[in-house]
């Protein structure tokens, strides 16, 4: 498979001095949906996974990490929606943003590609590590951040700490083969709850709930795919006995699946879990239920939603994210020996 690189145009283009816009019709960014950190961190991520950022990145990198500090609250909790007057819309919470915001300031804190972001990262995941959240999305996301430090910092108290209520949270996986999963239904990035449970048992040292995470990783990964390619659940989720396919089908539950198959393969060794990543990679070029392409070549950015017979003319930053941490795994995937 070819593995196009990285187009970062459009990610450009969403971004002013503030931050990143959320939303966009077409390719023109809605300056009336404002900002929101939910997508500021996973841009902050996007930027700090990138191998050699250019200076324009780098630049885009201090940007997201200047919001995310904006919208930080003394006690750790996190602002989700800015609007484009520069007023905040709601109050600081511990709800999916703030573990995003965790996942996101863990990344840099490891990865940052200057020591101004590294080290200004570590000092903000420590103050909102101190909380934690009832929302078992929010805690795996918090959780990914939490395994990011603790692969700099193996001993950092907080990040451990994390993971512990992480899996409390999330919970056990059903003893029903037919439904292995910690909740009736699926959802949305359901494979980042498969993947935190992963890595709190690999670094907490529970073999047992290592375990849980990868037969629900796998399970996840096979109701997922159809005729060889990924068929994932739409944007109102999916239960037992519901028809599939369905739509229509969100880009960042691909992109959640292509993280969690790299980390299984990186902790287990075993490569058989990188197909994961290529149909990943594969349902962005248009091996998928559409047959059409997800990732606009010529603008750079990534197609809000899948459906029946088409893509969504809309390249908001949430797709056009989940379609760059796609092309940077498959990226990845070429330097990994098979």
């Amino acid at each position: 498979m070819s593995y196009p690189m990285t187009p970062f145009r459009h990610l450009q283009r969403m971004t002013d001095d503030i931050g990143l816009l959320e939303h966009a019709e077409g390719i023109v960014p809605r300056h009336e949906h404002g900002y929101c950190v939910d997508d500021v961190a996973r841009g902050l991520m996007v930027v700090c996974r990138e191998p050699s950022p250019s200076e324009e990145l780098v630049t885009l990198g201090h940007r997201y990490l200047y919001f995310l500090g904006q919208a930080q609250a003394s006690d750790g909790r996190f602002r989700n929606r800015l609007g484009y007057d520069r007023r905040w819309h709601d109050q600081p919470g511990i709800e999916d943003c703030w573990g995003r915001a965790l996942w996101a300031l863990g990344t840099a804190a490891a990865r940052g590609p200057t020591m101004r972001i590294r080290e200004e990262a570590f000092a903000r995941f420590g103050r909102s590590a101190q909380v934690s959240s009832p929302w078992p999305h929010a805690m795996a996301f918090a959780a990914l951040g939490a395994a990011e430090i603790l692969e700099r910092w193996p001993d950092h108290s907080d990040a451990l700490t994390l993971l512990d209520r992480a899996g409390a949270v999330i919970g056990e996986p059903s003893a029903d083969l037919a439904w292995p999963w910690p909740a009736p239904r699926l959802s949305y990035a359901n494979a980042a709850i498969a993947e935190a449970v992963i890595v709190a048992g690999w670094k907490l040292g529970r073999d047992r709930v290592l375990r849980n995470g990868l037969r629900m990783l796998k399970w996840l990964l096979t109701v997922e795919t159809r005729d060889g390619h990924l068929s994932v659940v739409p944007a109102g989720g999916w239960g037992p006995g519901e028809v599939r396919p369905a739509f229509d089908q969100q880009p960042i539950e691909v992109a959640a699946l292509s993280d969690a198959c790299m980390r299984a393969a990186t902790i287990t060794g075993d490569s058989s879990w990188l197909a994961g990543v290529e149909m990943s990679v594969a349902w962005f070029l248009g091996i998928n239920d559409a047959g059409v392409p997800m990732v606009d070549e010529q603008t750079g950015g990534g197609c809000d939603g899948l459906g029946r017979t088409g893509r969504s003319r809309n390249q908001g930053a949430e797709s056009t994210l989940a379609m760059l941490s796609v092309m940077q795994q498959g990226r990845r995937l070429a330097t990994v020996p098979q």
